[in-house]
């Protein structure tokens, strides 16, 4: 109840809010807060960023050549089912513990859901709008810019959204277990450290 919200020992792990904006005021003040959020939302963009120009690019054309989703639809069910997570001790073993592994796990992470939004966009097309470009005269390359890709925009953006979320929060967990910068190395180096009010800084950072 409120007694025991008010007590000192809870006090300890559950600081008020204004000890937590002086934290995050503090963090800022000595630049420790800019620095760990740079090194995440340098990882978080080139992640991202290698995902969907790959997943899009891949996902047109699984979509668009039935004989391109016959051959890797196999492999991609596998590592689509496989927990991001979980391979992270393979990323960080085959790539050390640097830039690399947290920016290939940011991307793995956001890869999928663009991919297959990418590849339902094209399939759900409507037939008569691709009925319609054909009666016309426009050639598959045209169809595809002027039907397919317009009309599966939105379906890719949802994706993207999608990406967007999974891979901060991938990034926090991975930036948690091994890294010397970044929000989630913030936040258990200060749980570690016993540093409670900077913690909740971190955690309220990420959240914002």
């Amino acid at each position: 109840g409120p007694l025991y919200l008010a007590s000192p020992a809870t006090r300890v792990f559950l600081p008020p809010l204004h000890e937590v904006l002086a934290a995050g005021a503090r963090l800022v003040e000595n630049g420790q807060l800019q620095s760990h959020l740079q090194a995440s939302v340098t990882r978080s963009v080139s992640g991202f960023g290698i995902a969907v120009v790959s997943a899009v690019v891949l996902g047109l054309l699984i979509a668009w050549y039935g004989w391109l989703n016959s051959f890797l639809n196999p492999l991609l069910e596998l590592f689509r089912n496989t927990a991001t997570l979980a391979l992270l001790p393979v990323f960080t073993l085959l790539l050390g513990i640097g830039e690399e592994s947290k920016i290939t796990i940011v991307a793995y992470a956001a890869f999928f859901p663009v991919l297959l939004n990418t590849i339902a966009g094209v399939r759900t097309v409507d037939p008569l709008l691709i009925r319609a470009a054909k009666s016309l005269g426009l050639n598959s390359f045209r169809l595809f810019q002027k039907v397919i890709l317009p009309s599966a925009v939105p379906t890719i953006f949802t994706g993207i959204r999608m990406a967007g979320t999974s891979s901060i929060l991938v990034l926090i967990a991975a930036e948690m277990v091994g890294a010397k910068a970044g929000l989630g190395y913030l936040i258990v180096n200060a749980q570690s450290s016993f540093l409670i009010p900077d913690m909740y800084a971190g955690i309220l950072t990420v959240s914002v």
